[in-house]
């Protein structure tokens, strides 16, 4: 199914933006991707791998190690920034939705060895959220 291309809420990413997106992340640092399915809650924290389109999917690479996989990008209908604390500290996270506002994967800005998000990458999120 194709996804329609019409534009998306305010403060929301189109979903054709996804693959730039993830190309841009893989550059960014340690990242937390969150996956929660059925009643499970899937975490990696680690850079977000690279990739590449095949077959239509955009595949992710680490050469075997650690988190891989294959993702149908075009399911993401938008993608919304997430800004809300999460136990009493400043959370910031990419959350790509389908057409139905369901939650497909979240990958929340990384943090530092105090805890405190990497300022690098929230000011990266900023000027992203900026354009929507």
């Amino acid at each position: 199914m194709q996804q329609d291309h019409t534009s998306p809420p305010a403060g929301m990413m189109p979903g054709q933006q996804a693959q730039p997106l993830l190309e841009q992340l893989a550059e960014w640092g340690p990242m937390t991707t969150i996956v929660i399915h059925g009643g499970s809650v899937f975490e990696f924290s680690g850079p977000f791998p690279k990739g590449s389109q095949a077959e239509g999917f955009y595949n992710l690479h680490s050469d075997g190690n650690g988190f891989h996989g294959h993702l149908n990008l075009q399911k993401v209908e938008h993608i919304r920034f997430q800004t809300k604390p999460h136990r009493g500290r400043e959370s910031y996270a990419f959350v790509f939705e389908d057409a139905n506002n369901e939650v497909i994967f979240k990958v929340f800005l990384g943090r530092d060895e105090q805890g405190e998000l990497l300022t690098s990458q929230r000011d990266r999120f900023y000027q992203l959220m900026q354009q929507y």
